[in-house]
C-alpha cells in the first residue's frame, strides 16, 4: 500500500472510531480492533480500502441476495433517479410504488391483497401490530375490543422499534427495556436442539403446540394475534422448526379467531428455498412482513401486506375515525419502489429459485464436516439460512462463558480466511447471497471450520 493510501486509511479509522456508535457492538472493544473499512463491492466480495477482497457471507446482514453491483438493479435506481428520488404517499401516489403494490400481491399468498410501505423490518412488523389492535377495536361491533396484546415465541426476534421489542424474547438484546414495553404472552420456541420442555427429539409429538394452544384457551379474548417468523427463527439463534409446527399454528389461530402475522424479513425472498417460507407449509397469513431481501439488498424499504377483510373494517367517512394514522417521510420511496420491482424481475426472469435446490443440496453435504467437530453442538440449516452452535462440551451441551467470546473470535479469525461473517453470541451464522457459486460454498466452509478448530482447540 502506497503511503499516501496508508494515510488516508489511517484517517478512516481515527474518525470511524472517533465519531462512529456502531450497531450491536462494544465500541470499547471495538476500539481495540483492526477494523475492516469496506470501499467496494463486486458480485459476492467485498474490498476493504487496502484491497484485500472478502467472500460476503452473511449477504451484508441478510439483504443482498444477487450480489453487489448488480447490474440490473444499478440501472433501476439510475433510470428512476434520472425521473424523481423522492415523493410522498400521503393522499398521492406514484408509480413505482403501485407497479411493486401489484408485483407483491401477485407473488404472494392469495388472500393478501393490500400493500402498506414502510421504512425496514421493524417498522414492517409495527405496522402490522398497529392494523392488528386497531382491526379489534373497530371491527365486529367491537366485541372483541379486549384483543389488546399479542403471543409470541420465547427467543423471537422482531427488530428494534419499541413496538417490534415487546414481541422479543432475547433477553441479550430486550430484558433492559422490559419497562418501556406493553405485555405480550410467550409460548416456548420449538428449540429441538435445546427444547424448553425437556423432550428430546425422537420422543416428541410438538407438544411446544399444545403450549400454544392452552394460552389461547385461556386468554382468547385479549390477543389480538400470534407474531413469529415462520420456519427459522434467525436472529434468535437461527432455530429452525419442525416440519409441520407452522400449519399447526396456523389452524390454531384459525380456530380461535386471531390473526397470524408472520414476520418474513429474515426469512422472504428465497432464503429458505422458497420465495416465502410460509410457501413450504401452503401456509397463509393474515399479515406478511418484508423488508430486507425486498430491495435485492441496494436500499431500505419494509412493505407490510394484509387482507381485504383488514383494509375494509378501515374505510369510513372521516369523522369516524377509522383512518390508519400512521406513515414515514420515506414511505414508498420511489427509488427503494423501483429497486424493489427490480428485483421481482430477476427472480422471475433468471429462474433463480429453480437453481436452489442443489446449490442448498450441496451447502448441507458441506456442512457436514463441520457437525463432526469437538466443539460443534448443533448445524442447523433451512435453505441458505445456516446456524452452527459452539458449546464447551458436546456432550452435556454446556455452552461458553459469555466473557470468552467464541463466536465473535471465529468470525475474526474467518476475515484471515477471506471470509466475513458474524455471530449470535455462540452461534456462527452464515446467510450467504443467493447467488453464491459452489466454489464460493467451498471457501465459506472451509474457512469457517479452520477457523473453529483455530479458536476453540486451545479453550476450556
Amino acid at each position: 500500500m502506497s503511503s499516501r493510501r496508508q494515510l488516508r486509511r489511517d484517517r478512516w479509522v481515527i474518525g470511524d472510531k472517533t465519531f462512529i456508535w456502531h450497531p450491536f457492538t462494544q465500541m470499547q472493544e471495538y476500539a481495540n480492533e483492526d477494523i475492516i473499512i469496506v470501499e467496494r463491492g463486486r458480485g459476492n466480495y467485498l474490498y476493504d480500502v487496502n484491497g484485500r477482497k472478502y467472500l460476503d457471507g452473511v449477504s451484508s446482514l441478510w439483504c443482498n441476495l444477487f450480489g453487489h453491483r448488480r447490474k440490473e438493479l444499478d440501472r433501476a435506481i439510475h433510470h428512476q433517479l434520472e425521473r424523481i428520488a423522492h415523493s410522498t404517499l400521503l393522499g398521492i401516489t406514484h408509480v413505482p410504488a403501485v407497479e411493486l403494490a401489484e408485483k407483491l400481491v401477485a407473488v404472494t399468498p392469495s388472500c393478501l391483497t393490500k400493500v402498506f410501505y414502510s421504512d425496514n423490518g421493524s417498522t414492517a412488523v409495527e405496522v402490522a401490530l398497529k392494523m392488528a389492535f386497531q382491526y379489534w377495536q373497530q371491527a365486529e361491533g367491537k366485541r372483541w375490543a379486549s384483543r389488546q396484546t399479542f403471543l409470541t415465541l420465547d427467543d423471537a426476534y422482531h427488530g428494534d422499534t419499541i413496538g417490534s421489542v415487546s414481541l422479543g424474547g432475547v433477553d441479550l438484546f430486550h430484558s433492559l427495556y422490559r419497562p418501556l414495553l406493553f405485555k405480550t404472552y410467550k409460548a416456548p420456541s420449538p428449540h429441538c436442539y435445546r427444547c424448553p420442555l425437556g423432550l428430546r427429539p425422537d420422543r416428541c409429538d410438538m407438544e411446544c403446540v399444545d403450549e400454544v394452544e392452552n394460552i389461547l384457551k385461556r386468554h382468547q379474548r385479549r390477543i389480538a394475534a400470534l407474531v413469529m417468523e415462520p420456519k427459522v427463527q434467525a436472529a434468535g439463534g437461527m432455530v429452525v422448526h419442525p416440519p409441520g409446527y407452522l400449519r399447526r399454528l396456523r389452524d390454531l389461530c384459525s380456530r380461535y379467531g386471531i390473526f397470524l402475522i408472520l414476520d418474513e424479513v429474515a426469512t422472504g425472498f428465497g432464503r429458505t428455498g422458497r420465495l416465502f417460507a410460509c410457501q413450504h407449509e401452503n401456509v397463509e397469513p393474515d399479515f406478511l412482513c418484508l423488508s430486507k431481501g425486498l430491495t435485492g439488498g441496494y436500499l431500505p424499504m419494509g412493505a407490510t401486506l394484509t387482507t381485504d377483510r383488514v383494509f375494509e373494517a378501515f374505510l369510513g367517512r372521516y369523522e369516524e375515525f377509522k383512518t390508519f394514522f400512521h406513515g414515514h417521510t420515506y414511505t414508498g420511496n420511489p427509488l427503494a419502489a423501483r429497486v424493489a420491482s427490480a428485483t421481482l424481475d430477476i427472480f422471475q426472469r433468471d429462474r433463480i429459485l429453480d437453481k436452489l435446490p442443489g446449490k442448498i443440496a450441496y451447502l448441507r453435504r458441506k456442512l457436514q464436516s463441520l457437525a463432526d467437530l469437538a466443539h460443534v453442538g448443533d448445524v442447523r440449516q433451512m435453505g441458505f439460512m445456516v446456524g452452527i452452535e459452539l458449546v464447551r462440551n458436546k456432550k452435556t451441551k454446556t455452552p461458553y462463558a459469555p466473557g470468552r467470546r467464541i463466536g465473535h473470535r471465529v468470525c475474526l479469525e474467518a476475515r484471515r480466511h477471506g471470509v466475513l461473517i458474524r455471530p449470535l453470541g455462540d452461534v456462527v451464522v452464515l446467510m450467504p447471497p443467493l447467488s453464491i457459486t459452489r466454489s464460493q460454498i467451498d471457501l465459506l466452509t472451509d474457512a469457517v471450520r479452520r477457523s473453529i478448530r483455530s479458536v476453540t482447540e486451545h479453550v476450556s
